[in-house]
C-alpha cells in the first residue's frame, strides 16, 4: 500500500470533496482517500499495483476535476518529496493567482451589468408601491430587450462552471453546489426568454409581466464576487507555508578543490564545508567547523534573541547568520533539514481533517440532493396550493422565484470551509511562534486538556548542571574562590566540572595555571597554584583529610537538590559553591498562566522526593510525583485519564515516549535540530515550556473560531432556505428574492474565510 498526496484541480465547493472521495473509494486498489476542500487536496491510500494516480484522475476528469501530478522530479535535481514540498507548493501558489485573476476579471465585467440590472429591477418594484412613476414606454422596451442579451452573457461566460455543473449533472447524475446554482440560474433564464419569445401565445395562461433576467444577472454576478473574494482570501489562509518556503535559501557558498563556489542549494552533498557571511542564510543544518557568530533562529524557533555560534554548535537551514562569518560541515541536506521537516509537517497537519469536520462533511455530502428535493417540492406546492388562492399566472411566478431562490441560497459551501480555513490558520500561526502541530485531530484535543503533566528534567529546568550558589568562608572576593575552582576543574571530565567553568566563561572570570593535578577517585582533585595546594571535592573528601568543617552547612542545600562542590586547603575549607539543574526563568510564568487557563500542573520526575518538592514549589506545581521510572510516569498519566483528566504530557520527546503516547496529547520539547517530530502531536521548538500554554490558547482560539465558522454556516441555511421556500409568505407576505439569495450564499462563505483569518491576528 502507498499514500501519496495530489491537488486537486477544479474543486468549487465543498461538495466537491465528498463527490470526488465517493468516486475514488469505488476504484480498484483504493483503500481510503481524504479530499479537503480548504486545502484542495486528496490524501489517497491505494495498491500501485493495481491503480496509479493517472488512472485516478482519469475516473474524476469527466466530472470536470483531475489530480495535479507533479513531473519527473529526477529531471529537475531534486528528490521526490522536495519537489512536492517546494516546486509543488509554488506551482499551487501560481495556478491559485491566476485562478483569482481569471474570476476577477469576469466579475469586474459582470458588475456594471449586475448594477444595471438591479436599477431596472428596483424601478420595477418601487412602481408596484407608488413611489416613482412608470417609465417611458420606449425607455422601458428598450431595457427590457437589452436585459436578454445581458443576461445571455452573464450566464454563458461568468456563469459558464455553473452551467457545466448542470450539464454533468444531467449526463453523470452527480451534484454539487454548481449544480445547484446551474439549475436556478438556467430556470429562470428559460422561463424568462420563454416569456420574451412567445409573450402574446403565454399571456392567457402565465404572467407575461414577469421576467428573471435580472434575477439571472445579478445572482450569478454575487456568486462569482463571493467565489472571487474566498478564493483571494484563501490565498491569504496559506500564508504560513509560503513564509517557511521563503525561508529556504537558493544557493550556498561551498569550499570545493580548495575554492570558494557558490552552488544551488540542491546540489549541496553531505559533509560539504560552507561558508556563511554575515546577513546570509544558512543553506542546510550542520555543525560548525569555524568562526563565532549569533543566529537569528526567529524564523524556526520563534525566538526573538540570536543565538552565539561556536565551533562544535549546531546550524539550521533558513535561520540568518546575523554577526560573524562562519564555517559549518553540511550534515542534513534537502528533505531531511528541519526546516524541510517543519513544513512537511505544516503541509501534513494543514491538510488533515479534525473530528468536528466529519459532521460538516456528513451534511455537505447529503445537502445537495436535499436540497434539490426541497426545491422540486416547494415549486411543486406553489404550483398546486398556491393556484388555489393567487391564481396559476402569479403561484407559477412565485413558485419560480422560491425554487431559484432555494437552488441559490442553499450554499455548503460555507460548511465546507468552515473547519479547514480555521485549521489552516491556526497550524500556520502556531509555526510562526515555533509550535509545530502534527495533525487537526491533536490541536482540537489539546482545547479540552484540564492536566497538564511535565517532566522536571529538561522542561521545567534546563536539563544540565549550572552553578546556582556561592558560599564563601574566606577572605578571597568570590570571583577569586571560583577562579581557583574552574582552573583546577578544567583538568577534570565530570560533568559538575562543567557547570563551574561555564559560569567562570559567561562571567569573564580568569583562569590560572596549575601544576602537579591529581584527580582522587570518586571523592574529588588536587592541584597547585602559585604553590598552594588546594583540594576540591565533596564532604567525604574533606572528612577523609580530617579538615575541620560543620557538614550540616550543606544540609539546606541538599534537600533542594543541590550538589556542593567544596574548596578547601589543608588547613580550613575556604568556601563551597552548589551546582543544580536549574529552573528556566520562564517555568514560573508557564505555570502561573497554566492555572489561569484552569488547568492543573502535576511534575514527574525521578529524582529524590524533596528536591523534587523544593523544584515544585519554585515553579508552582500543584502536584509533585518523585522516584518515578518511565514505565510508572505511563501509570500516572493512566491514573489521572481514570479520574476522567484529559492529559496533555511534556517532555523530552525519548525517555518520556511511553508516556506520550498514553496522553491524551503528547508535547515534544524540542531543542533545535534534534526534535523529535514525529514523536509527539505537539513539538515545540526551541524547548520553551511557556510555548505549550500558547499553544493551549492557539487550540482554544481555533475551535472558537472553528465553532463560530459551523454556526454562520447552518444559520444562513436554516433561515434561508425556509425563507426562500416561502413558508412565512402566507402570515408576512414574505418571499426571498433570489437576488438577495444570492447575496447571502455568497457572504456566507467570505464570512467564514473572514472569520477565520481573524485567528492570524489574535495574540497568545
Amino acid at each position: 500500500m502507498h499514500t501519496e498526496t495530489y491537488k486537486v484541480k477544479g474543486m468549487h465547493c465543498a461538495s466537491c470533496s465528498s463527490v470526488i472521495e465517493k468516486i475514488f473509494n469505488k476504484v480498484n486498489g483504493v483503500q481510503s482517500v481524504e479530499v479537503n476542500y480548504g486545502t484542495e487536496k486528496a490524501k489517497i491510500f491505494f495498491d500501485p499495483l493495481k491503480t496509479n494516480p493517472h488512472d485516478l484522475s482519469k475516473h474524476i476528469e469527466p466530472l470536470g476535476y483531475s489530480l495535479e501530478i507533479p513531473s519527473t522530479a529526477e529531471e529537475m535535481g531534486m528528490s521526490k518529496s522536495e519537489h512536492s514540498e517546494h516546486l509543488g507548493f509554488n506551482q499551487s501558489k501560481k495556478d491559485k493567482l491566476a485562478e483569482v485573476a481569471d474570476i476577477k476579471n469576469k466579475v469586474f465585467s459582470a458588475i456594471p451589468i449586475a448594477i444595471f440590472a438591479a436599477f431596472v429591477m428596483g424601478w420595477d418594484i418601487l412602481v408596484q408601491y407608488g413611489f416613482v412613476s412608470e417609465m417611458n414606454y420606449v425607455v422601458k422596451e428598450f431595457f427590457h430587450h437589452l436585459l436578454p442579451v445581458m443576461a445571455t452573457y452573464i450566464l454563458f461566460v461568468v456563469g459558464k462552471p455553473y452551467l457545466l455543473g448542470f450539464y454533468r449533472f444531467l449526463r453523470y447524475g452527480k451534484a454539487n453546489m454548481d449544480t445547484l446554482i446551474g439549475i436556478g440560474t438556467v430556470a429562470a433564464f428559460l422561463y424568462s426568454f420563454a416569456v420574451t419569445a412567445f409573450e402574446e401565445t403565454l399571456r392567457p395562461f402565465i404572467n407575461v409581466d414577469y421576467q428573471y433576467y435580472d434575477v439571472t444577472i445579478v445572482v450569478i454576478t454575487f456568486i462569482a464576487l463571493g467565489k472571487y473574494l474566498e478564493a483571494r482570501s484563501k490565498i491569504k489562509t496559506g500564508d504560513a507555508i509560503e513564509k517557511l518556503l521563503n525561508l529556504q535559501a537558493k544557493t550556498a557558498l561551498v569550499i570545493r578543490y580548495g575554492k570558494e563556489i557558490e552552488i544551488p542549494v540542491n546540489d549541496v552533498k553531505h559533509g560539504d564545508l560552507i561558508i556563511v557571511k554575515p546577513g546570509a542564510k544558512i543553506p542546510v543544518d550542520g555543525v560548525v567547523t569555524d568562526g563565532i557568530s549569533f543566529v537569528d533562529e526567529s524564523m524556526v524557533t520563534g525566538e526573538p534573541m540570536p543565538v552565539q555560534k561556536k565551533n562544535g554548535d549546531s546550524v539550521v537551514s533558513g535561520t540568518i547568520n546575523t554577526s560573524g562569518s562562519l564555517t559549518f560541515k553540511a550534515m542534513k541536506v534537502g528533505s531531511e533539514t528541519l526546516l524541510a521537516q517543519i513544513i512537511k509537517m505544516v503541509e501534513d497537519a494543514q491538510g488533515s481533517k479534525a473530528p468536528i469536520q466529519a459532521l460538516a462533511d456528513k451534511i455537505s455530502s447529503i445537502f445537495v440532493p436535499i436540497v434539490m428535493v426541497i426545491a422540486f417540492l416547494s415549486f411543486g406546492a406553489w404550483i398546486v396550493i398556491g393556484s388555489q388562492y393567487l391564481g396559476f399566472p402569479q403561484a407559477l411566478s412565485f413558485g419560480l422565484v422560491s425554487f431559484v431562490g432555494i437552488l441559490v441560497i442553499a450554499c455548503p459551501c460555507a460548511l465546507g470551509l468552515a473547519t479547514p480555513t480555521a485549521i489552516i490558520v491556526g497550524v500556520g500561526k502556531g509555526a510562526k511562534e515555533g509550535i509545530l502541530i502534527k495533525d487537526a485531530a491533536t490541536l482540537e484535543k489539546l482545547h479540552k486538556v484540564n492536566t497538564v503533566v511535565l517532566d522536571k528534567t529538561g522542561t521545567l529546568t534546563r536539563g544540565k548542571p549550572t552553578l546556582v550558589d556561592i558560599q564563601n568562608l574566606s577572605s578571597l572576593r568570590d570571583d577569586e574562590l571560583v577562579s581557583i575552582l574552574a582552573s583546577l576543574e578544567k583538568k577534570s571530565e565530570h560533568p559538575i566540572a562543567h557547570a563551574i567553568l561555564s559560569y567562570a566563561q559567561e562571567n569573564n572570570i580568569s583562569l590560572l595555571e596549575v601544576s602537579d593535578f591529581e584527580g582522587i577517585q570518586g571523592r574529588g582533585l588536587k592541584g597547585k597554584i602559585y604553590g598552594m595546594e588546594y583540594y576540591v571535592g565533596n564532604a567525604t573528601l574533606i572528612n577523609d583529610l580530617k579538615i575541620p568543617f560543620d557538614s550540616t552547612k550543606l544540609d539546606v542545600f541538599t534537600l533542594q537538590g543541590k550538589t556542593p562542590v567544596i574548596l578547601a586547603v589543608k588547613e580550613k575549607v575556604l568556601g563551597f559553591v552548589m551546582v543544580a539543574d536549574e529552573v528556566k526563568p520562564e517555568s514560573v510564568e508557564a505555570v502561573k498562566n497554566l492555572h489561569a487557563l484552569g488547568i492543573k500542573a502535576v511534575m514527574l520526575t525521578g529524582d529524590d522526593e524533596k528536591a523534587a518538592k523544593y523544584i515544585g514549589s519554585l515553579v508552582g506545581i500543584d502536584d509533585v510525583v518523585a522516584h518515578v521510572l518511565p514505565q510508572d510516569k505511563l501509570e500516572k498519566i493512566k491514573s489521572l485519564q481514570s479520574q476522567g483528566r484529559v492529559v496533555a504530557m511534556a517532555g523530552d520527546g525519548v525517555n518520556d515516549a511511553p508516556a506520550l503516547a498514553q496522553s491524551d496529547v503528547g508535547i515534544a520539547m524540542g531543542t533545535g535540530t534534534d526534535v523529535a517530530i514525529e514523536s509527539a502531536g505537539i513539538t515545540l521548538l526551541g524547548g520553551d515550556i511557556s510555548k505549550l500554554v500558547k499553544a493551549i490558547k492557539l487550540s482554544r482560539i481555533t475551535m472558537r473560531g472553528i465553532k463560530q465558522n459551523l454556526f454562520w454556516a447552518f444559520i444562513y441555511n436554516i433561515v434561508g432556505i425556509p425563507l426562500a421556500a416561502g413558508v412565512l409568505y402566507p402570515v408576512f407576505g414574505w418571499l426571498l428574492n433570489p437576488v438577495f439569495a444570492g447575496f447571502a450564499m455568497a457572504m456566507s462563505s467570505v464570512s467564514v474565510v473572514s472569520n477565520s483569518l481573524r485567528i492570524k491576528n489574535k495574540k497568545l
